[in-house]
Order: structure tokens, then C-alpha cells, then sequence
């Protein structure tokens, strides 16, 4: 996870660049929800987490397959989803005019068309080659927690009082 209000270490032409993590190891965890647990713990302790970096090691892109596309599937989706903006669409105009109703169905039914085709015409490109829904996830196999070397000893005995 990034944090919008973390310092860079280093800046070029093109901004941050990335750098490899130091520290030495405190603890090693199977889930980044563990990992985070023992910040947290630290950070409960009063200890200087900004010390502190978890790393994600052993990293996987991982596809996790939803279910099988059909026409009617994708079609469902275009209508429903196109309607959705429809209706935002339709009641952001119905603000502005006298009624909201005509602008209402007039966002529902162009909505619906958008929705159609936005998602019919990628699907037949498709010509059968991708049927399947999925989601792609970047996990890592564990989570270690490294620390500064400086306060790195006192983090160690903190964690070994915590029971994960």
C-alpha cells in the first residue's frame, strides 16, 4: 500500500524512484493482516514506526476466475450497469429543469444504450477467446517486517510479547 503523505527517499527528473527496502528482520507473517497487526502492536507501544517497513516477499499475480461469460450475462450487465448512470445522469439534469421525470427516463433509456454497447462490442471482439469474468490480485507468499537497525533489538522484544 502506498501513503500519499510518505516522504520519497529519493527524487529524479521523473519523481520518486523506487528504492529496495533496508532494515533488519523482526518477524515474518503468512497474511499482510498479520503483518499489519504487528505494526499496530508497536505502534500501541509507542514505538517509532516510522522505522518500521513490511514487505511484501515471494510476489504471485494471482487471477481468481468468477464465473463463465454469456451473451446473456454481458447484456444483463450492460443494461444494468448503463442504467445506473442513467439515473445519476438523469436526476443530476432533473435538478435544472422543471420536471424530473423527462430527464429521468431520458438518462434510464440512453444510459441502457451507452451500457449496451460500451460492453457488447468488446465481448464479440472477443470472438469466444476470454469467457470468463475474473479479478487479478498481487500477493506475496509471506510478509516480512523489518526495522533500523538503531531500534530494531527493542521492536523484536516487543513483538515477542505479542501472540499472533
Amino acid at each position: 500500500m502506498t501513503n500519499p503523505l510518505a516522504q520519497p527517499n529519493r527524487t529524479g527528473r521523473g519523481g520518486p524512484l523506487p528504492t529496495p527496502p533496508t532494515g533488519w528482520p523482526i518477524g515474518s507473517y503468512p497474511t499482510y493482516a498479520e503483518a499489519q497487526r504487528a505494526v499496530d502492536h508497536l505502534s500501541d507501544q509507542a514505538f517509532p514506526v516510522e522505522d518500521v517497513t513490511i514487505v511484501g516477499v515471494d510476489l504471485m499475480q494471482v487471477e481468481r476466475v468468477l464465473g463463465r461469460l454469456t451473451w446473456a450475462k454481458v447484456i444483463g450487465g450492460g443494461i444494468v450497469s448503463g442504467a445506473w448512470l442513467g439515473v445519476f445522469l438523469g436526476l443530476l439534469l432533473g435538478l435544472f429543469t422543471d420536471s424530473l421525470l423527462g430527464p429521468l427516463v431520458a438518462g434510464i433509456i440512453g444510459g441502457i444504450i451507452f451500457g449496451l454497447i460500451s460492453t457488447t462490442i468488446p465481448y464479440a471482439a472477443t470472438r469466444g477467446q476470454r469467457d470468463f469474468a475474473s479479478t487479478m490480485q498481487l500477493v506475496a507468499g509471506r510478509y516480512d517486517v523489518l526495522c533500523e537497525p538503531k531500534t530494531a533489538e527493542r521492536a523484536r522484544d516487543l513483538l515477542a510479547k505479542l501472540a499472533i
